[in-house]
């Protein structure tokens, strides 16, 4: 498929830098270094932590919220940030398998109620942990239809309240303004060409309804972005 080909199908076998296991470290770091322009940017965090979260955080005073995949940790920390301006008290973990992704997370500054673990998802279930909030940011297009069966399984299992993951959309527009806007960004970095085969591996929204169990819907984030959202107390 050509890069400005139009992106009628997911491209699930392309493979982006940053998860091959012999990338360079220091465009790697790059990376997760410039992470947080990029999710400030485009995926929405503040706008779902205003809708989605704080209203919990008004009810209850306090959650714990479980970041799948955190990579460097940026939307885990910006959470408990915004929680604790408005002064609540978020306990967020932070997960993921990558010891390179660990390493950086846990090197960054530290934010108050923020902790991370290198681990997967059927780990935490094993232990029998529960949060108030099951989240994860750009995963579900990395993974293939087992290990997004076992993720959407293993998020069930440890959310006693709601899931939220949230993904690219995928369309030739986000494609083509990504590249645009983006470039400078990758400049020593992972972030525009794999950002650029993030989009090509993503959904649209009736694929994703398609991969998800039944009690999974699919929910608008932005126009860029949309949720995979589970919620313990709907019926069955």
């Amino acid at each position: 498929m050509s890069p400005w080909g139009p992106l009628r199908e997911r491209d699930p076998h392309a493979v982006e830098d940053m998860d091959r296991p012999d990338c360079d470290l220091q465009r790697l770091n790059r990376s997760y270094a410039r992470f947080p322009v990029v999710n400030y940017l485009l995926s929405g965090w503040r706008r779902t932590y205003l809708e989605r979260l704080r209203p919990i955080l008004e009810t209850r005073g306090s959650a714990t919220v479980l970041d799948v995949g955190c990579g460097g940790g940026d939307v885990a920390r910006s959470l408990a940030r915004w929680a604790a301006k408005d002064g609540f008290e978020l306990q967020v973990t932070g997960i993921d398998p990558d010891e390179r992704a660990y390493g950086f997370a846990v090197q960054a500054p530290a934010v108050k109620g923020v902790s991370y673990r290198r681990a997967h998802t059927s780990e935490l279930v094993a232990e029998g942990l529960a949060f108030d909030v099951v989240l994860s940011n750009h995963v579900l297009h990395h993974l293939n239809p087992e290990q997004l069966a076992g993720m959407l399984r293993d998020s069930e299992a440890l959310s006693s309240g709601i899931v939220l993951h949230n993904d690219l959309k995928r369309s030739n527009l986000s494609y083509a303004l990504f590249a645009a806007g983006f470039w400078p960004l990758g400049l020593g970095s992972f972030i525009c060409g794999d950002g650029l085969i993030s989009i090509a591996r993503s959904y649209t929204a009736p694929e994703l309804r398609n991969a998800a169990p039944a009690r999974w819907t699919v929910e608008g984030n932005g126009p860029w972005h949309h949720f995979l959202v589970y919620r313990r107390d709907e019926p069955l």
